[in-house]
């Protein structure tokens, strides 16, 4: 246990960016050849998805509540939307001759390291089997025909990474990133099953080893070298309609007896870095099976949402801004009040979250009406308070700033010029409304159970992906930081050990687009190929 604890913390601290250097990455990187964003199996049926695009009748504001949305009938078509709108395409980019698509979920450098799965049992619309999910194609590939009759325990979907392939653009910070993508898929498909008056139910107790032998992960001689991908989490998809207890042993035993098809096509790119420490620490964060607690089901939310979009064009129309209006209109505190209440652990975006909250937030407010710039917290625990205030600067007042959310006021000023060095030099930390730090309870976290370091990166991707569809919710729009000066930000907030470390940065504010660059349809290039 110590030594997978020392794996993590030699490699957490020397993943960090500072002002002298940055994290060990590539020295040069070239543009044309890059890793394929597109896993393909060779030699799999393929199962062709209903076309893409149906728009449902929730509201985001809907989503608040969901046990108030009528559950969709499972078929192929629901089930297909539920692919698309948590790890499907958003819509295609253009600039000139480069062209790149954008997804429902998020990515760092829109490497998308996440792959999804696809498992059914004992469903009237697919074979029993392990689907992996084409999001180009919007298809599935299947790798498993399951063996046995198995009841019918609902849908699960799981998801993996491929470290190489965040690697490839970012050294040996990418485990981090792809971690951070992890949890923004959850997200995604926590806000996708919603739509459908379905619900998420994350299978915490599953250990990384029984995920690859349901997903065939740990089928060597399926993928290259270097491209495998690594077990991540296993989600039961619950549609409220009568299906059978879970059967993890069963279902492993069917898995293992049944029938595999496919090799993993290479993703091309020559490998001409390697980054064994991201090895290392995938080994030493490698989860066993846990007794974990009940799942909560519904919570609510504090602050009420007022948007009148339906929530699957929000979801759809998510991006990434790439740069912000600095002379923005200051963001309207009803706005900024809702948005950090979705965030909390009693909102319904967490509604599948198992565990204590064990990350915070720092926020620098630049323009928010009726609020000073300075510097403000969210500590999302209540028992965190104390340990927080005790950890940072005594400067800090600590005032609380309303009632309706634990937003504490720290200090005065603008912090700008602050925020903006500190996101490695990026003006989208100081052009925005605000900008944050989310930082974990760190220490206590990882000694424990050293996989816990992994979970305090979904934990952050999760927050992050309530942020992305909040900003669009109130018309603006949000960014994920994963570059920053870690101990730069400890030491303007007062933290002298690894009790508390910063572990994912986010801005929100007025994007600027660039005219010169031509948006087209999700699925335009699959009606060109049907013609």
């Amino acid at each position: 246990m110590i030594k997978k604890t020392e794996t993590i913390l030699n490699y957490h601290n020397r993943t960090k960016h500072s002002l002298e250097r940055y994290a060990k990455g590539p020295e040069s990187i070239d543009w044309d050849d890059q890793p394929d964003q597109f896993r393909h199996f060779s030699g799999c049926e393929i199962v062709t998805l209903p076309k893409s695009g149906t728009e449902l009748e929730a509201l985001f504001a809907d989503l608040d509540n969901p046990e108030t949305i009528p559950s969709k009938p499972v078929n192929l078509a629901n089930v297909g939307l539920l692919l698309e709108l948590a790890f499907g395409l958003s819509a295609w980019k253009q600039f000139g001759p480069s062209r790149w698509a954008l997804r429902c979920n998020p990515s760092s450098g829109n490497l998308h390291p996440t792959e999804a799965y696809l498992i059914s049992t004992g469903n009237a619309f697919i074979n029993s089997g392990v689907y992996h999910y084409v999001s180009h194609d919007h298809s599935l590939e299947q790798r498993c025909r399951l063996a046995g009759d198995l009841p019918d325990a609902g849908l699960l979907i799981g998801l993996s990474s491929i470290h190489w392939r965040e690697a490839w653009k970012y050294g040996e910070r990418a485990f981090r990133y792809c971690q951070h993508d992890i949890g923004h898929a959850l997200g995604a498909l926590r806000y996708a099953a919603a739509t459908l008056g379905w619900s998420v139910e994350l299978q915490a107790e599953w250990s990384d080893d029984d995920i690859a032998n349901l997903l065939g992960l740990n089928r060597n001689d399926d993928f290259i070298a270097l491209e495998q991908e690594t077990p991540d989490l296993i989600c039961r998809i619950n549609t409220h309609t009568d299906s059978m207890p879970l059967d993890i042993e069963a279902l492993l035993e069917s898995a293992q007896s049944g029938d595999w098809f496919g090799k993993a096509d290479s993703l091309r790119a020559y490998h001409l870095y390697k980054w064994p420490i991201i090895d290392e620490v995938a080994i030493a964060t490698s989860k066993p099976p846990t007794v974990e607690p009940e799942w909560q089901g519904i919570r609510k939310h504090t602050i009420k949402s007022f948007g009148n979009q339906k929530a699957t064009a929000i979801i759809r129309q998510r991006r990434s801004a790439q740069q912000f209006d600095g002379k923005m209109s200051p963001l309207p505190q009803t706005d900024f009040y809702r948005m950090l209440a979705a965030v909390l652990p009693a909102s319904a975006a967490f509604d599948h979250w198992r565990w204590p909250s064990k990350i915070h937030l720092f926020i620098f407010v630049h323009r928010v009406d009726g609020l000073e710039p300075g510097l403000y917290a969210l500590p999302r625990d209540r028992d965190a308070l104390e340990k927080l205030q005790a950890a940072t600067l005594v400067d800090f007042d600590w005032q609380k700033v309303t009632e309706a959310i634990p937003l504490y006021h720290l200090y005065y000023g603008d912090f700008r010029l602050t925020a903006k060095n500190l996101s490695c030099h990026q003006p989208i930390a100081s052009d925005s409304a605000f900008s944050l730090g989310m930082v974990a309870e760190f220490n206590e976290t990882i000694e424990t159970k050293p996989w816990l370091y992994r979970r305090l990166f979904w934990e952050c991707g999760l927050i992050g992906q309530v942020f992305y569809l909040e900003a669009e919710a109130a018309g603006i729009r949000g960014t994920g930081i994963g570059c920053y000066f870690d101990d730069n930000v400890h030491e303007l907030l007062g933290f002298k050990d690894e009790q508390f470390q910063s572990l994912y940065h986010f801005t929100v504010g007025k994007p600027l687009e660039d005219k010169r660059i031509e948006t087209l349809p999700a699925y335009g290039h699959l009606s060109c190929m049907a013609e």
